[in-house]
């Protein structure tokens, strides 16, 4: 990112912290949750309205292999494209995806991107033209305005076809590329998915979309879904709050229903005094509760302040804490148990769970569990322990 993007980032980031309310919701699930899946399904359509269906195949893919993967199924898109992304920069995979989007429009393919004012800088001047050359649809998700800087758009969705859908931390921008292992080539993890859910990934896309002034999607983008896998799954979208978020309800309804383990990884944990609790609370009950998040090497200084603040009385109350060295860790994941996890754009913190849209897809399945715990474990060796 060149010095006078940073620039222009630091202020909003930290405009944002101004703005926003730092009395964050002093919400508490208190009612006890399900760790089966039915019973877990059930208490999710209570909190959110989303069920987890059964049908979904999941495949994970990591880091810089994101944009191999967008560009193969990109290249093969016969009907819709439907983008909405926080950020989306001029850079290496723009240069690289914007040509397959492009040419796909041209061969008659519906191309719609959205893309947040805010997290996609040079995005209007620099990227949207050549795809709207091709016959793309381009719009920005709420205008920069003092006023409204923390209602931004954060969710990453893509729709292909109204049958895969994609989502997790990923941008379009450099900092995306290589392994996560190194500095300036962020660590991340996202979903690639096909099944029942998709259909919510697209509905969360059109809702932005009407809001940006686009026209209703047409039916087509709303197939019937065969089942595609053994996983069951839901997309859970959350809009800002000053009171209570779906985010802040679906991360707490996860925790609340672990009896063994929650493995949490995330790059800007600042929880809030309800979440806090929760954590220390499920340590207490003999579950193994570790945090793995952002260290020195993070694009928000202020937020790893504030992180390092609440470590104290998480540590008094037993939970694991440790911070990840190479670079910027993104990934926003929850591991639960041996059955549960949620991968997608909800960060722990309140600009996250108050004031930003977000998505993420919750999944029932321990092999998506045990490929998840996996690479917890991989990215925890290249971190440090923080014991005081």
């Amino acid at each position: 990112m060149g010095t006078f993007r940073s620039a222009i980032w630091c202020t909003v980031c930290v405009l944002w912290l101004t703005a926003c309310d730092s009395r964050m919701s002093p919400y508490r699930l208190v009612t006890p949750v399900p760790a089966d899946p039915d019973g877990f399904s059930l208490a999710l359509y209570q909190s959110v309205g989303v069920r987890l269906e059964p049908g979904h195949s999941i495949a994970f893919v990591n880091d810089g292999a994101i944009f191999d993967r967008l560009a193969d199924e990109l290249a093969r898109a016969k009907q819709s494209i439907n983008v909405v992304l926080f950020i989306w920069r001029p850079s290496l995979p723009s240069s690289r995806l914007v040509p397959i989007i492009a040419e796909r429009a041209r061969a008659g393919v519906a191309c719609r991107i959205l893309v947040d004012s805010a997290g996609s800088t040079d995005f209007e001047d620099a990227v949207g033209p050549e795809l709207k050359k091709a016959g793309c649809e381009v719009r920005l998700a709420r205008a920069l305005e003092m006023g409204k800087l923390n209602h931004r758009n954060h969710r990453k969705i893509v729709v292909i076809d109204g049958t895969l859908g994609v989502t997790g931390g990923f941008g379009i921008d450099d900092e995306w590329l290589g392994g996560g292992r190194a500095k300036n080539e962020w660590r991340d993890s996202n979903a690639f998915v096909r099944g029942p859910a998709v259909n919510e990934l697209q509905q969360a896309f059109a809702e932005n979309w009407q809001e940006a002034g686009g026209a209703l999607l047409p039916a087509a983008d709303f197939p019937r879904l065969e089942a595609s896998g053994p996983t069951r799954a839901g997309f859970v979208t959350s809009t800002p709050s000053p009171i209570l978020t779906k985010a802040d309800r679906v991360v707490q309804l996860l925790i609340s229903a672990a009896t063994k383990r929650v493995w949490i990884t995330n790059p800007y944990f600042t929880p809030s005094p309800g979440l806090q609790d929760l954590l220390i609370e499920k340590r207490r009950q003999g579950v193994d509760v570790r945090v793995l998040v952002a260290g020195d090497e993070t694009d928000f200084k202020q937020v790893l302040r504030e992180q390092r603040a609440s470590y104290p009385e998480l540590l008094e109350g037993g939970v694991l804490i440790w911070e990840y060295q190479p670079t910027l860790i993104h990934t926003k994941t929850i591991v639960v148990d041996d059955q549960l996890a949620i991968i997608g754009s909800i960060n722990l913190d309140r600009l996250s769970l108050t004031a930003m849209d977000e998505g993420a897809l919750v999944m029932a399945d321990p092999h998506v569990v045990e490929h998840l715990a996996r690479d917890w474990e991989e990215d925890v060796k290249f971190s440090r322990q923080i014991r005081e």
